[in-house]
């Protein structure tokens, strides 16, 4: 008996527990066609934890009909089924294939709806527009999370003027941060006050990814807003200011970045070393020999670093 012969038998087993092990046998055999056929009827097994399985298994296999399958388990009564299902499907990289999840990312169920705009996110279908426009007024915060990211990753124009909206104005912080994140795709000037506005956003997850973002598009306008944001209550925030700055190469940033050298966390401490070497100011020079006598390594390391390039900037170092 080969091994396809012993998944075949271990599928017909009365033991749910050994029509699982007998999927996780198919992925030995190297019969595509054949382990394709045995997954799909598995997906109509009687037992909610074989159904799982086998959607899991067909993650490896980017065919028509094991799309075609999966998509009604995302409705499946058992949520462990329809989780497999649609961490199958987020997987999808054939655009083709992905055109079969249009339909989906419009339906009435939020979790349906929010796996299919999932699983389009990174496929890039043009077709993806419309449906993710007007996810962005669904109820559940998941749905429009997803939408953003799918406009995030077309990067139309047309979404601009709503991506904004969203970032400064969904009730949902984690909807305004993917909203922030996805403006950096924007190489429109607009989008650098809806940025800076975020940076006073009252979560402080969506003022650091205004931080990252502005550092991103590299909008020199938005230095002063990034060096007040140095002092925001987060640290984290800061550390985005922080490496912001030092892409904009924003010389006013020079004094604030050097008091933080001193700031309890090393990460921020790292940071602005970094910072104040790509911006190349001398004014930064005592700070930075102090801060060779800096705890941690990685700390010094940076500021011997930044030390180095004001030195190549034709400065005298000591």
């Amino acid at each position: 008996m080969n091994a396809l012969e012993r998944a075949v038998l271990g599928l017909k087993s009365a033991d749910a527990a050994v029509r699982r092990i007998a999927i996780l046998e198919l992925l030995e055999i190297s019969d595509e066609d054949a382990v394709v056929e045995l997954l799909l009827a598995a997906l109509e097994d009687t037992d909610a934890d074989v159904r799982a399985e086998a959607a899991r298994a067909l993650e490896g296999f980017e065919r028509g009909e094991a799309v075609e399958a999966l998509l009604p388990l995302l409705f499946d009564p058992v949520d462990d089924v329809r989780r497999s299902a649609a961490s199958t499907l987020a997987e999808l990289k054939d655009a083709e294939l992905g055109t079969r999840l249009l339909p989906y990312a419009s339906s009435p169920d939020s979790f349906v709806r929010s796996t299919a705009l999932r699983a389009l996110r990174e496929l890039c279908i043009p077709e993806s527009l419309a449906p993710a426009l007007d996810a962005l007024a669904a109820d559940d915060p998941a749905v429009r999370r997803e939408a953003v990211s799918v406009l995030g990753y077309l990067k139309n124009p047309s979404a601009l003027d709503k991506l904004q909206v969203v970032a400064l104005a969904d009730r949902d912080p984690l909807v305004r941060r993917a909203a922030v994140g996805a403006l950096s795709y924007a190489s429109d000037a607009r989008v650098v006050a809806t940025l800076m506005r975020a940076l006073a956003d009252q979560w402080w997850e969506v003022r650091e990814e205004a931080a990252v973002t502005l550092g991103r598009l590299g909008f020199v306008e938005a230095g002063a807003s990034l060096v007040s944001a140095l002092s925001d209550p987060y640290w984290q925030v800061r550390v985005g200011s922080a490496a912001a700055l030092g892409r904009l190469r924003v010389r006013e940033a020079v004094p604030a970045l050097s008091r933080t050298l001193t700031h309890e966390v090393s990460n921020l401490r790292k940071e602005a070393a970094r910072a104040l070497g790509e911006i190349g100011d001398s004014g930064a020079i005592p700070s930075l020999e102090r801060a060779r006598e800096d705890p941690d390594a990685d700390v010094r390391k940076l500021a011997a670093l930044a030390l180095n390039k004001i030195a190549g900037a034709g400065f005298s170092v000591r």
